[in-house]
Parts: structure tokens; C-alpha cells; sequence
């Protein structure tokens, strides 16, 4: 969903779709996302069917003649191979297994193989899959078979989901590799490291990767983690087994920049670590562009930076082992040198930069290849169909579709997919700190097809209990015409800090992880995130008690009272803690007003004394508070007001209602509004599912960096005529949304299709 998770990228594809309204798009996806939603076509397969799309693409190809024989003859090897193998993947078999139409595939073979140049983005639901990386070979073949790479705007581009991504795995940051692209199974590349470090060998047992580690940790086979640049108490799948090797661990380490990563409850020790404002070093981007990085500020308090950490480790440790003589080899004196270092490692491989030097680099970004001798770079690869292989040529791959690792059954019937949601990053260890960032998905959801809700029994916002082989939680549902029938969607970032409760054998909830399974790829090792069967539903309701509490916070308060209100989250069947912040705030304002908002439910009410610790903590016990209480039927109301102007105008603080709470919705409206009302006490506190006159609902916030809301867009647009671009522009002269980051341009796309322009 490049319209959401890569803003900047997508708006270059929007700009170049004007320039060439010619230009083609096609969509592959199990949701109808933004993205989808201004295709030109949508393949709407069913999750894991990447690998036999791709191969009935091929078999098309074949079939009509667009493929091109001269190319593949001269710069591949293997065709024959994958060309028998496609055979049997007929339009038939194919549009039966992925859920699409015949047409269709044949629309999308025609333009991908005849266009002049023909770009292929992809992201984590193809690298993060039991059968990761047959489905990129798959998509690079594509590429070979049709000669679309080695010229401008062709091939395959991976849209990598962290920023050097291509940096680290450069530097070999990953469990079989060594610097420089070099394989740790190979004896003559452990053989070149060791001459450069000047040692007599290198290991030659590859370390385990992230899921085979802590299944090893948690069955005792590792004692110590040390665990840096990464939160995998909320990030990696299976958590009931990722939390078992974290407590069976001896000894874990956590280096971390930020309080609110949830692995970070878990050390023994922590290492305040240096974050990327503080950092000096290189990146490398999608193009091999290597890039200078500076620090804007020093680091904070007694924070590092993550080499500086290592080398220092590294050479106390030389000591303690009685080989002071091999601390040199962590004895660095700047990020330059460690740069230097991984220069001298290139020579003479696929990414030689031997040409470079660091201060080239202070002067301009340049991008590998760059060998010594050479003054250019070259900006592209495989113009000369020559390819990084002992031979030159590239090789086809003729790699089998195998179905997910988890297929959905009669007791588990849905297809879960997660993904990102459009203001937030990955764990939410740093936009999680931002209330406005909340604004246009402000609380965890599964979202489900409009007819699959129907036919549950739940509308929306009703509590469902979603339940794999491995673990379950509670989540409010939500119905979505961007789902398909029998799928799910929950977005990846909803961890134990935000959505919590307690499961059915009392343990606390882990978040959306503890659903998703620890199947991997065996070849990438990357497990597979993106699909999970699921059963769903619905929590009963009858007799279950309810809190709403939702409140303004002291700006130097706020995050003390959420870690801890998170404390109190595994007390209740079900409880999402999320901030909120005053949407009228400007962007340039560091320290906008911020509020906590939470939800909670259980099959008992809670006690009178965790009530009141609730209650404390969000500044709703104060003698100005109101209150009601009628203690037989396990109702309470409490609401803080500010003090009345000079007309007797009083605007809502916070409040807090339990056991029934319908007043909730309108209450939070107004709290939001901060709208000035001169209602008695008796209104104030009614329970009622409508609110006392002189109030309106909320609406929803679209462009989070203006506050725009879809009410204001929806009347704009109703007097706006003109095409769709024209509107389009008026509205963002009009009402400036979309204007700013620019994340917000899709769903106004969809704003004004839906609008009509007046006749």
C-alpha cells in the first residue's frame, strides 16, 4: 500500500502519471487499499497466491509471444527449466487459485511485458512469507523473460520496509552473511575477511536468524540476548514463544533509544543507544547511493552510539577472556574508520567503492559500483546484460507455488493479513509519543468484509475475540469495503504498550503478534507475518461491564501516568491505551496538548480500589470532579471541567464512565471539540446514547497535518464543479489538505469521486 507506507515514492508515481496520463498501474493486493483504489487494474488475489500469479503471467507471455527469446539466449541461463514449469499454469488454474479473472491476467501480461519500460514494486507482503523468496525470484523472472531491467524506469525494486536497509546488508548484517555480499558458507570469502582482519580464521557456523533464535532461547539453548536497534516483544511473530526465551534468558541486554519499546520491560540491562538525530556514519538507499549522515544534536544523557557501544564491549570483553592483543579489532576511533574499514572489504566485489573516499562523500553522495581507479559511478546496473554470477548471466529460477504455511480450515475460517497504518512506524516506539499521529486511526480494529460482519451477528465497533493455534485477543471490530470476503485485517503496530487485556488462560495480551505464526521461509529465514488463519467471534455482551476514560493530561505527566495505566492493561479482558492530541495545534508546536483515551472491558467490574488508581492516574479524582455512582448496579460517571468564564461557559477535561457507557462516544466528542457549554451538572452526567442539545458528533479527521475533517471536505466538494483534478486542486487551495506530507491525497481522490459535482 505504497500510498500509505511510502508517501514520498507515491507522490513521485502521482506526478508521473499526469506528465504521461498513458502510463499504466496495476495493483496487486488481497485489500482494496488507497493504492489499489486509483489503479488502472486490481488483481485482488488471495493471500499467498504471489507464486502462481506470477507464473500464469509467464505462461501467458509465452502463449501471445511477448516474451524476448534474443535477451534470454544471450544474458540468462535456466529458462527451459521454468518454462516447462509454467506450462500447466493455465489462465484457468491459475484465476481459480488466485481469485481473479482470465481477462484480467491477460490485461496485465500485455502491458507488463509490451510497455517500454515496466517497474515492479514490492514491499514486505512479498519478502515476509513462508515462501518469500520463490515469490522475488518469481517477480524478477518476469523481468528477464521480457528484457524489462538495465534501462531507465524497468525492474524489479524492492521497497524496503527500513530506511538502509541496502546499508546493512552491505556491511553484512545478517546471520550467514560477511561483509561486502559475502557468504558466510563460503570458505574462500571467510578466507578473504580473515586476511583483512588479520586473523587466522572466521567462524564458519552461521549464527541463527531472528525466529530460530529465540525458539532456541526460549527451549534454554541460548542464556544470554543482547538485543539492539530492534523491539521484538512487539515486532516478532509468535509472542507467547518470544516471551517465554526472554524470561528463560539468563541474561538480556536491550540497546534501545526509546522508554516505550515493550522489549525494553523485559532487560536485565539497558543501554541507552544514540538515535538517528544523534548519529554520524553513511546510509545507502534503493539506487546504492551512499550518503553521508550528521548529527543535528549530541546525544542525550549517557546515549551512545550503537558502534561506539560494540567497540567498547567488544574490547572490555578481550580483556576478560585474557586476549587483550585482540581488542585492536573493535579499537575504532570514528565512524570514518569503521567506513574505511568496509571500503578496503569491497575490493574487488560486486560493490566495490575502493574509488571512494569519506571525504568525497562530505562533498556529495555517490553510489557502487566505484573501484579504485575509476572517477564515475554507474548509475545503472545491467545495461550490458551482464549480471553479478560467475558467468555474467542472469539466472532464471524455476521455483514451485506452495500454498501458506497456515491454510484456513473450518475451525480457524479467516485469512488475517496485517499491515501499516498511514501515520504510524513500524512498533510505535517514537510516533506512538505523538497524539496527533492517532488522529486518523485513533484505536486498534480488525477490520472485516461488511457481509462477514452481517453475518456474525457484530456491527461495528462491537467487541470480537480473534483466536489462531497460537494465541488470541479481543479487538473492536470494524467493517470494511477493502477487505474480501473471509479475510481480516489488523495493522502490524498494535503491540501489548496500545492493545492488551488478558486471554482466556489469564495471561496478558501481547498484542497483534501473538497471533502470527513462526513459519518461515527456508531459504530467507523471514517468517511469515503476512497470513494467518484465524477464527473470529463475537464477545458476548450480556452482563459484560465497560469503562470509558478519557482525559487531558499535564504535558510533564502525560507519559508517566500511561506506562502506568499499561500496568493495569492484563487486569481486564479486553483494554487499548492510546494517546490523543489537540488537533488545532500547529505542526511546528513540539508540545501540543496530549490526553490519554481508555477502553476497557471485563466479564466482572473491577474493583472499587483499581478504579480509583484509574481515576488517579488521569486526574478525575480531583474535589472539583463530578461525579455519580450507584453502586448497585456498578455504575460510575466522573467528568473534570475547567472553570466557567464570565457567560458561565464550562468545557470538558476529562471523564471516566463505567458500567454504562453510552454517554462515551459524545462525551469524547466534546472533549475534542473543547467546545464551552453551560449545561448544569444533571446533564453533564446524563447516560444517554445521544447527547443533551447543543452538541454534534466529531468527524473524522482526514489530513492529519492540517486538521482537515471529512465534513469540511464533504461540503467543499459539494460546491466545487470541474473535473476530477480540477476539484481536486480547488479543495487543496481551499482547505489546504493535502498539501503538506501529502499522505492525505488518496483518500481526497476518493472524496471527490464520490461527491458529485453540482450540476
Amino acid at each position: 500500500n505504497a500510498a500509505w507506507a511510502h508517501p514520498i515514492l507515491f507522490r513521485r508515481i502521482e506526478d508521473a502519471r499526469r506528465a504521461r496520463p498513458d502510463l499504466k498501474m496495476i495493483v496487486v493486493d488481497p485489500r482494496r487499499t488507497d493504492t489499489a483504489d486509483m489503479a488502472d487494474l486490481h488483481l485482488q488475489i488471495q493471500p499467498g497466491t504471489d507464486v502462481m500469479l506470477f507464473h500464469g503471467l509467464l505462461h501467458l507471455m509465452l502463449r501471445e509471444g511477448w516474451t524476448q527469446p534474443d535477451y534470454i539466449a544471450a544474458h540468462t541461463t535456466g529458462f527451459e527449466a521454468l518454462q516447462a514449469l509454467v506450462a500447466d499454469h493455465t489462465p484457468e488454474h491459475v484465476a481459480q487459485i488466485c481469485g481473479v479473472n482470465t481477462q484480467d491476467l491477460l490485461t496485465a501480461a500485455r502491458w507488463f511485458a509490451n510497455s517500454p519500460a515496466t517497474l515492479s514494486l514490492y514491499c514486505q507482503a512479498l519478502n515476509q512469507s513462508s515462501n518469500g523468496t520463490a515469490k522475488n525470484a518469481a517477480l524478477i523472472n518476469l523481468h528477464l523473460a521480457t528484457a524489462q531491467i538495465g534501462k531507465p524506469g524497468a525492474g524489479p525494486l524492492s521497497l524496503t520496509g527500513q530506511p538502509n536497509a541496502m546499508g546493512g546488508r552491505e556491511v553484512g548484517g545478517m546471520a550467514n552473511l560477511l561483509s561486502a555480499h559475502r557468504d558466510l558458507a563460503n570458505p574462500q570469502h571467510r578466507a578473504e575477511v580473515a586476511a583483512l582482519w588479520g586473523v587466522p580464521e572466521v567462524p564458519a557456523k552461521p549464527g541463527l536468524t531472528a525466529v530460530e533464535l529465540f525458539e532456541a532461547a526460549a527451549d534454554g539453548q541460548i542464556k544470554a540476548l543482547w538485543i539492539a536497534c530492534t523491539n521484538p516483544a512487539q515486532s516478532m511473530p509468535d509472542q507467547t514463544t518470544v516471551r517465554r526465551a526472554l524470561q528463560r534468558a539468563e541474561f538480556v541486554i536491550v540497546q534501545e533509544a526509546f522508554a516505550t519499546a515493550a522489549t525494553g520491560d523485559l532487560a536485565d540491562l539497558l543501554l541507552p543507544a544514540s538515535t538517528w538525530g544523534e548519529k554520524e556514519g553513511t546510509v545507502t538507499n534503493s539506487e546504492r547511493r551512499i550518503s553521508r549522515v550528521r548529527a543535528a544534536v549530541a546525544p542525550a544523557g549517557q546515549a551512545r552510539p550503537d558502534w561506539q557501544i560494540a567497540s567498547q564491549i567488544g574490547q572490555r570483553l578481550a580483556a576478560e577472556l585474557g586476549r587483550p592483543q585482540d581488542a585492536r579489532l573493535l579499537a575504532y576511533a570514528s565512524p570514518k574508520a569503521i567506513w574505511n574499514e568496509h571500503r578496503e572489504s569491497t575490493r574487488g566485489r560486486d560493490l566495490d567503492i575502493t574509488g571512494l573516499s569519506y571525504a568525497q562523500l562530505e562533498a556529495a553522495p555517490a553510489q557502487w559500483p566505484r573501484p579504485e581507479g575509476t572517477t564515475q559511478s554507474q548509475p545503472r546496473l545491467y545495461t550490458d546484460g551482464r549480471f553479478a554470477s560467475p558467468d555474467g548471466r542472469a539466472r532464471f529460477a524455476a521455483v514451485r507455488w506452495e500454498p501458506v504455511s497456515e491454510e484456513r480450515v473450518s475451525k480457524f475460517p479467516f485469512s488475517l493479513t496485517t499491515g501499516r497504518l498511514r501515520d504510524q512506524w513500524h512498533g510505535m516506539t517514537r510516533t506512538g509519543t505523538a497524539g496527533r499521529l492517532f488522529a486518523h486511526s485513533p484505536e486498534p480494529c480488525v477490520q472485516l468484509y461488511p457481509q462477514d460482519l452481517q453475518r456474525l451477528g457484530l456491527q461495528d465497533g462491537e467487541l470480537a475475540q480473534v483466536r489462531s493455534k497460537r494465541g488470541s485477543l479481543v479487538l473492536p471490530v470494524q467493517a470494511s469495503a477493502q477487505i474480501a470476503p473471509l479475510q481480516a485485517f489488523i495493522a502490524m503496530h498494535w503491540g501489548p504498550e496500545v492493545l492488551s487485556g488478558r486471554d482466556a488462560q489469564g495471561q496478558p495480551g501481547l498484542g497483534v503478534n501473538v497471533l502470527t505464526t513462526s513459519a518461515f521461509c527456508p531459504s530467507s529465514k523471514q517468517p511469515e507475518l503476512k497470513h494467518t488463519a484465524v477464527q473470529i467471534t463475537p464477545l458476548p455482551s450480556a452482563g459484560r461491564w465497560s469503562l470509558v476514560a478519557m482525559a487531558w493530561l499535564p504535558a510533564e505527566q502525560v507519559w508517566l501516568a500511561r506506562r502506568a495505566l499499561q500496568q493495569h492493561l492484563p487486569r481486564f479482558d479486553f483494554a487499548s491505551l492510546v494517546p490523543f492530541a489537540d488537533p488545532t495545534a500547529e505542526l511546528t508546536d513540539q508540545t501540543p496538548r496530549t490526553g490519554l483515551l481508555l477502553r476497557a472491558t471485563s466479564s466482572q467490574p473491577c474493583s472499587p480500589e483499581l478504579l480509583q488508581q484509574l481515576l488517579h492516574l488521569l486526574k478525575l479524582d480531583t474535589p472539583d470532579t463530578l461525579r455519580y455512582q450507584d453502586s448497585e448496579r456498578d455504575q460510575w460517571r466522573a467528568l473534570r471541567l475547567n472553570m466557567p468564564d464570565t457567560e458561565g461557559l464550562r468545557s470538558l477535561q476529562g471523564f471516566a464512565v463505567a458500567g454504562d457507557t453510552r454517554s462515551g462516544r459524545w462525551l469524547q466528542d466534546l472533549l475534542e471539540q473543547g467546545r464551552a457549554l453551560n449545561w448544569p451538572a444533571r446533564q453533564w452526567l446524563q447516560a444517554s446514547s445521544t447527547p443533551p442539545q447543543g452538541s454534534a458528533p466529531l468527524s473524522r479527521q482526514v489530513c492529519s497535518c492540517l486538521n482537515v475533517r471529512a465534513d469540511a471536505i464533504s461540503a467543499c466538494l459539494q460546491a466545487l464543479p470541474g473535473s476530477d483534478g480540477e476539484r481536486l486542486l480547488t479543495l487543496q487551495q481551499r482547505l489546504q489538505c493535502g498539501t503538506r506530507c501529502g499522505s492525505c491525497v488518496p483518500e481526497l481522490k476518493r472524496w471527490i469521486r464520490e461527491v458529485p459535482a453540482p450540476a
